[in-house]
């Protein structure tokens, strides 16, 4: 098999990359500048930002008071003030706030400090209560949706949106629909023609970012002045003024307001609606938004379908009759608003202008970090001068402090940004990855069409999963950006960061077995020359170590006794994986790299029965005999295929449960998995042969089946049996102690040891001793090159690498969060932009292969493997 070989003599590449030996931190990325640093100067507001780092955020740093966490998403949520923070927790412990709708001494100072955050809001986004109304909401999608309640749409409108639009201003386009209005999308530069008089029916709605949140740029706010100058609002103007021009302006500035003035005031003529979030901007509260209403444009608005508590004045109980407030901000905000958070905004207000001054200020820095930012990005290279960083904009026209890139490697192909998102996290950078909730400026700068995005929807990836390479093509991309705390210590050590771990690489494809001989040094042609003499060695000598069965997805191993022959099913390793824990109203199993507790539960199978282990609860059996569970039906969904599933209906197991993960959650299984071999086989074949009210009907196919090969897999993600060698992992071991400046040993005593099943492999195996038969000891990494292992008659295939997740940062022990051996497979083990470990093992139906069926096939430590090698010199 040509691809596999490939794999392995470009993987040998990628293993001798070189590294820096010392210890995984983000200190040592940020003590020392970015390579190819440039000249651009950051401003630091006078010499004061590391001092109000220090003050003001020391949720960055650990401890010993060293830089814990880069922080590189504040266009997702920037940090609050510690003095913000403090001053709003010493406010709440001396004063009674209370809802604003009653009228004692608590409830009227409530009201006071609400209308006072509202002025003090309008004057920081530069407007006067004679022109706006702020109208608090929920937050800026609130806002939005509001804006799109309150326009008179009809018909004959048009609503338009913009490209570069988030989500939540696309989304307004089924309120549009409801009304019959006419929905168009369109670039920025096409609004000048489509809101030119003679283009324009009836009422309609134009709504853009002031700032991409993917790509950060920047757009005019002169489209309400242009509305304005091309439809007059006299009593003698034409047919398409009634007190109103005929478009509205909706404005979503929530990105452009936490690095930016509004300077409202400054217009000539200002939007009709402007919508901002609080926590953008400060940090905190979160659950506050704000919509700015042109006052002019008030006596105009659509009446309201929906009123709450506060908004009206008088209302009949039997009768379709109400009065609403006069006042607009009392009319909008439906029941009692979040009072306790809107109060704290004083203290945002002052915390933020103590530290920057002011949003000119702010300004000013985060546009010193954004030119610094790009410089150095653009700056990184290759060793062959190939560019490391693909940003996307920032080009020459207006951009905010927002950078969206994709990283390429030494040959010009894409590395997937979802595993540069884990190493990322495992060095403690905070990034944000994928498409933003901005299809339409993922769509251009991605070079996507509605047709990619249809096509990869029906083949079952979405928004937020593993799949970021699709056709050679990234379906989303990183995004960096930056707020008024941001320090040009904090790009050094983004950019030593991917320097470290992405310089010189490149990716080792499946589907390629080209070499780059521009980027292949001298050390990596002598690993795989040697890798290549083993290969004339005589056959490989290869002894099973241990055998461990997970009974419960994601929960600790069980490792079969030695002396204990374990029986090979279908469906891989019997009871395999043939339980998970589900959390209530969720159709996706818990895993232990979102809940790592789940490492504390221990299982081990003892006859006819599952016992679970936790630390301070007392053991819990669970029969392992279908006839022996009360089951009801279910669903659930494993790497995105929907999968029958049955769950345990015991209060018992599942407060037991509950309690050891603090979370509601419950068994489930599939007890197809449970049956000997013989059943489980005409199971898996037939689902109808559980009780009827459990499977699916003859003339339909099991959902177990979708997709192919799915009904053979248990509950395991992508193959049957997960197999590792000691040697691959006794490799791992002495890169980690070569880099933490010792050696193996040394670094498993500082640390919880890195052993084989860290891996969480079904088989670990080993090299046969001596005497044991001619044969050679096994190479680290060569079962790459492996295509079938043979256990006497039983013949398994490779089907190729596992990839490998955060979920082996998990100490298997203690359910603490580890670095390694993460991290370093990620800078060395790579296929594909993939961190790989192990190899995946399958009994494929069908294929030649497959097990004999008229004997029950096993496994047992001590036993000796065969496997077969691809003839690396036909097939490279």
């Amino acid at each position: 098999m040509a691809p596999r070989n490939a794999i392995f003599r470009r993987l040998f590449a990628c293993v001798s990359s070189p590294a820096s030996s010392t210890r995984e931190s983000v200190e040592q990325y940020a003590e020392k500048p970015a390579p190819h640093s440039p000249a651009a100067e950051v401003d630091d507001y006078d010499g004061r930002l590391e001092l109000i780092r220090r003050r003001e955020y020391p949720q960055l740093y650990n401890a010993s008071s060293q830089l814990a966490t880069v922080f590189l998403d504040n266009t997702g949520s920037t940090l609050y003030a510690a003095s913000h923070i403090r001053a709003q927790a010493e406010e709440m412990l001396t004063v009674m706030p209370a809802n604003p709708h009653s009228h004692h001494t608590g409830s009227k100072w409530a009201h006071d400090k609400i209308e006072q955050a509202r002025d003090r809001l309008l004057g920081f986004f530069g407007a006067s209560s004679r022109d706006y109304a702020l109208v608090f909401t929920a937050n800026a999608t609130a806002a939005i949706r509001l804006a799109g309640e309150l326009v008179p749409l009809s018909k004959e409108s048009t609503y338009c949106y913009t490209s570069a639009a988030h989500t939540s201003v696309v989304g307004l386009r089924s309120i549009a629909s409801e009304w019959g209005a006419t929905v168009r999308a369109a670039d920025f530069d096409d609004l000048d023609d489509i809101i030119q008089p003679e283009a324009t029916t009836g009422v309609s709605l134009v709504a853009y970012p002031a700032q991409c949140n993917f790509s950060g740029q920047r757009f005019p706010w002169d489209i309400a002045d242009k509305v304005a100058s091309r439809f007059p609002t006299t009593a003698d103007s034409d047919k398409h003024s009634e007190g109103h021009a005929p478009w509205w302006v909706l404005v979503d500035a929530a990105s452009y307001a936490a690095s930016s003035p509004l300077n409202l005031g400054a217009l000539r003529t200002g939007p009709d609606f402007v919508a901002v979030s609080m926590y953008k901007i400060f940090g905190a509260p979160t659950g506050v938004g704000a919509l700015l209403v042109r006052r002019s444009s008030v006596p105009f608005l659509k009446r309201k379908r929906f009123f709450g508590g506060g908004t009206v004045t008088v209302l009949s109980f039997d009768h379709m009759w109400q009065e609403f407030r006069d006042e607009v901000e009392a009319r909008l905000e439906d029941g009692t608003v979040d009072f306790q958070a809107i109060i704290s905004l004083h203290h945002a207000l002052d915390a933020h202008a103590r530290n920057f001054g002011s949003m000119t200020r702010v300004k000013q820095h985060t546009a010193s970090v954004t030119r610094y930012a790009v410089s150095t990005l653009n700056g990184l290279c290759h060793g062959n001068g190939h560019p490391l960083c693909k940003v996307y904009g920032h080009d020459g026209a207006d951009f905010g402090p927002t950078v969206a890139l994709n990283l390429v490697d030494a040959n010009g192909e894409f590395i997937g940004y979802v595993e540069v998102e884990r190493l990322a996290v495992m060095a403690g950078i905070a990034m944000r990855t994928g498409r933003f909730c901005n299809p339409g400026a993922a769509r251009r700068w991605l070079d996507l069409t509605t047709s990619d995005m249809i096509r990869y929807a029906s083949l079952g990836f979405a928004c937020g999963d593993d799949h970021d390479i699709i056709d050679g093509k990234p379906v989303g991309a990183m995004r960096i950006s930056f707020g008024a705390m941001t320090a040009r210590q904090d790009i050094d050590a983004f950019a030593s960061f991917l320097v470290r771990h992405f310089y010189n690489y490149t990716c080792v494809s499946e589907n390629s077995a080209k070499v780059d001989k521009d980027v292949s040094s001298s050390a990596e042609a002598s690993i795989v020359a040697t890798a290549d003499a083993s290969f004339a060695l005589p056959r490989v000598q290869v002894q099973v170590d241990q055998v461990v069965v997970y009974p419960v997805k994601s929960c600790h191993g069980w490792c079969v006794p030695h002396d204990m022959p374990w029986e090979i099913t279908r469906s891989g390793l019997k009871y395999d994986r043939s339980f998970v824990i589900m959390r209530e109203n969720s159709s996706i199993p818990m895993q232990q790299k979102r809940y790592p507790r789940m490492a504390l539960i221990r299982t081990r199978i003892d006859a006819n029965v599952l016992v679970l282990d936790a630390p301070d609860h007392p053991s819990l059996k669970v029969s392992l005999d279908p006839a022996g569970l009360f089951l009801e039906t279910t669903q659930s969904s494993v790497c995105g295929s929907r999968v029958q599933t049955y769950r345990v209906a015991s209060d018992e197991i599942s407060a037991w449960l509950t309690s050891v993960l603090a979370v509601e959650c419950y068994l489930a299984c599939d007890p197809r998995l449970l049956l000997s071999s013989e059943a489980s086989e005409h199971a898996l074949a037939s689902p109808d042969t559980l009780t009827e009210s459990a499977t699916a009907t003859k003339s339909e196919p099991s959902p177990v089946l979708c997709p192919a090969r799915r009904s053979e897999l248990s509950f395991a993600n992508e193959s049957q049996i997960l197999l590792v060698t000691s040697e691959s992992s006794q490799k791992v071991a002495e890169w980690i102690a070569e880099e933490q400046g010792g050696d193996s040993g040394t670094a498993q005593a500082n640390a919880a040891p890195v052993g084989p099943l860290q891996y969480r492999p079904n088989i670990v195996v080993k090299s046969a001793p001596s005497g044991s038969g001619p044969g050679r000891a096994i190479q680290p990494f060569e079962e790459f090159k492996w295509s079938s292992v043979s256990i006497g008659s039983t013949h398994l295939q490779v089907s190729g690498p596992c990839r490998r997740c955060q979920m082996i940062a998990v100490d298997q022990e203690s359910a603490e969060s580890l670095k390694e051996p993460y991290s370093v497979l990620a800078r060395k083990m790579r296929i594909d932009g993939k961190v790989v470990f192990g190899i995946y093992l399958d009994n494929i139906d069908g294929a030649p292969n497959r097990m004999h069926r008229d004997s029950i096939a096993t496994i047992q430590s001590g036993s000796l493997l065969s496997v077969a090698i691809n003839d690396w010199q036909k097939l490279v």
